[in-house]
């Protein structure tokens, strides 16, 4: 049966500021269809969602939206001036039969109904946006980037909510393992042109790959043709001057199609200098405790930060996650218990509150105020890496263009911010990383070179996110606040640690690209194994916490002896880069012997612990 259809956008064109955003648009979205929208971060999302909210006028076009169809949206910034509570905003409109579903939806996102507006933060305002658009149940509903300021638990209810809604939806969000588990559909903008695949956003990035390697192709051919041609117009024109006008004319038309044709955006130029060589032990907290009146944050709780670990800590939002990273930096004193910090510390923090930046600066003065990227002198110059960069270019490597460098900062989107400050971070060594929240509002594409950049970063990394996937990708330990004030150390990822505490994962069901990360032997245990192995009294409980680590660091040496092998395979390495071909060969044989001793201690201590 052929489904109805919710929204029409039929010949749909707009220009901001004399660029075209789009072009002649047309899309569909009909009863039933679950859509992620996607695209880079400025590629014209959240203008196109607009569009079909009815909150921008097309230039031309039309949005059409069949009478008796309810259509809702939720923004990224939500305008409550007018509410006294955030319950009062969030059931404007609503019959008194109908105002549960607001106090369903508050709990479950967490958030105080009775919160008074004006002391409202940015994400507590947004979940109450949220919480409003789930009690008006709309036919369709727009979300723009809904999982933002969201904790872990939140995003599970809101899946819980869409997954099991007999309404459409089109949503915008950056955190793949929401968009694999909720969507059917995909529409990609891509420089002002919109594609439409029909499969979740599972199948969206073969798909790119594929759509951008035949563009390539198809490049490269008309870069051919366009050469053999120019050959001909030098070489054999001038005999045939008057015959042949008609092929110089098609010559200008091909060069003239070349020139129109949109480069893609390319990546950040984003990296990381780990300078200095930090102590082997970075972090030695013992017995720390923190309580903030009759609050208990942190009940006592050991932790040992080795060189290069990836730690991710998670929890509900206000679990005290941050207080716990801020106690292991140094920046807050713990109530009980001390801290003991390596030699060599550089520390370079991604804040969550963007605090470090100021909105009412330009860009330009946000890297020149800095005073550890200042040049001595130069008004125009940063230091980057030990290096003087011009402003202008230096900004150019995160994707700003020479128009920006001037505009304040306060005109940036959630993730221009980001990017900024990870401009700021990336510019001075450090070898101890601290990313509080770093995933919002950072588009795909960037968030893939950010997980790059960390897994051939020497240094140590503590991490807060909400963003599972991108924790399964980096985190080879995770420290979970699992309230009242316990904290809990648990190896491997997000995904690890729901094994590991016997849950259902459902963002499970679609695989992240991990390599295993136990021994030939463990694989051969039951699969009840997936939860926390029966450890006896024969073990320490040193012995016993090494157990559970180890299959995080088996993990972590395979994919680092991984990356080695693809680098030392590239050809004349050892000719053009003879040092660095001695360090990685040096690099690798460490990590295969690190492997090997760890495989070993691992099936040593699960022998004895199986007693």
């Amino acid at each position: 049966m052929a489904r109805a259809p919710l929204l029409q956008l039929t010949g749909i064109s707009l220009t901001f500021g004399g660029n075209p955003v789009f072009d002649d648009l047309s899309l569909t979205v009909q009863e039933g269809d679950r859509v992620a929208l996607v695209g880079r971060n400025g590629s014209g999302k959240s203008t196109l969602m607009k569009v079909m909210a009815g909150l921008v006028e097309p230039d031309r076009g039309e949005v059409i939206v069949p009478a008796g169809t309810r259509v809702g949206y939720m923004e990224q910034d939500p305008d409550l001036s007018g509410f006294a509570t955030l319950g009062d905003f969030a059931a404007a409109g609503l019959g008194e039969a109908e105002a549960w579903r607001v106090a369903a939806a508050a709990e479950g996102l967490g958030f105080d109904a009775a919160r008074p507006v004006a002391t409202a933060s940015g994400g507590e305002r947004r979940r109450a946006a949220l919480a409003r658009l789930l009690a008006e149940a709309p036919d369709l509903m727009l979300l723009d980037e809904p999982t933002n300021h969201l904790d872990i638990q939140a995003i599970g209810w809101l899946e819980q909510q869409l997954s099991d809604t007999r309404a459409a939806f089109v949503l915008i969000s950056h955190d793949r393992a929401f968009l694999r588990r909720l969507t059917r559909a995909t529409l990609w903008i891509d420089r002002g042109a919109v594609r439409r695949q029909d499969k979740g956003f599972e199948a969206f990035e073969d798909w790119r790959e594929e759509t951008w390697a035949a563009e390539d192709e198809a490049r490269h051919k008309l870069d051919r043709k366009i050469k053999a041609e120019a050959r001909w117009a030098v070489e054999g024109i001038s005999a045939r001057r008057k015959r042949n006008q008609g092929r110089v004319r098609a010559l200008a038309a091909l060069r003239q199609e070349r020139a129109a044709q949109i480069r893609r955006q390319g990546t950040a130029a984003m990296a990381l200098d780990s300078g200095q060589q930090s102590g082997k032990r970075v972090i030695e907290a013992k017995g720390i405790a923190k309580a903030f009146g009759a609050r208990v944050i942190l009940r006592p709780f050991d932790l040992r930060v080795m060189r290069g670990d990836r730690i991710a800590f998670v929890g509900p939002n206000g679990a005290g996650k941050t207080t716990l990273i801020k106690m292991l930096t140094g920046e807050i004193v713990p109530d009980e218990g001390s801290v003991t910090f390596g030699t060599n510390l550089e520390i370079a923090v991604f804040d969550q509150a963007r605090a470090r930046i100021d909105d009412s600066v330009s860009l330009w003065d946000a890297l020149t105020g800095d005073p550890q990227m200042r040049v001595s002198g130069r008004s125009d110059q940063v230091m980057v890496r030990g290096t003087p960069r011009h402003v202008v270019a230096y900004l150019k490597d995160f994707l700003f263009d020479d128009a920006q460098a001037r505009a304040p900062v306060g005109s940036l989107s959630g993730g221009e911010k980001a990017r900024l400050l990870l401009a700021q971070i990336m510019a001075r060594p450090s070898n101890l990383l601290v990313l509080d929240e770093p995933t919002n509002d950072l588009d795909i594409e960037t968030l893939d070179l950010l997980q790059d950049i960390l897994g051939e970063y020497d240094g140590t990394v503590l991490l807060v996110s909400h963003d599972r996937d991108f924790i399964d990708r980096v985190a080879d330990t995770t420290v979970a606040m699992e309230g009242d004030g316990r904290a809990v150390t648990y190896a491997g990822g997000w995904s690890d640690y729901r094994a590991q505490r016997g849950e259902d994962a459902p963002e499970a069901e679609a695989p992240a690209p991990r390599p295993s990360a136990r021994p030939a032997a463990a694989a051969a245990q039951p699969a009840a194994a997936g939860a926390r192995p029966d450890l006896r009294a024969g073990l320490s409980f040193t012995e016993r916490h090494r157990l559970e680590a180890l299959p995080g660091i088996i993990e972590r040496l395979e994919a680092e002896i991984g990356k080695l092998n693809a680098f030392l395979s590239q050809p004349d390495l050892f000719q053009t880069a003879p040092a660095k071909f001695a360090k990685a060969s040096e690099g690798l044989a460490e990590r295969q012997a690190a492997l090997a001793a760890a495989e070993e201690e691992w099936l040593a201590l699960a022998e004895r612990a199986e007693g």
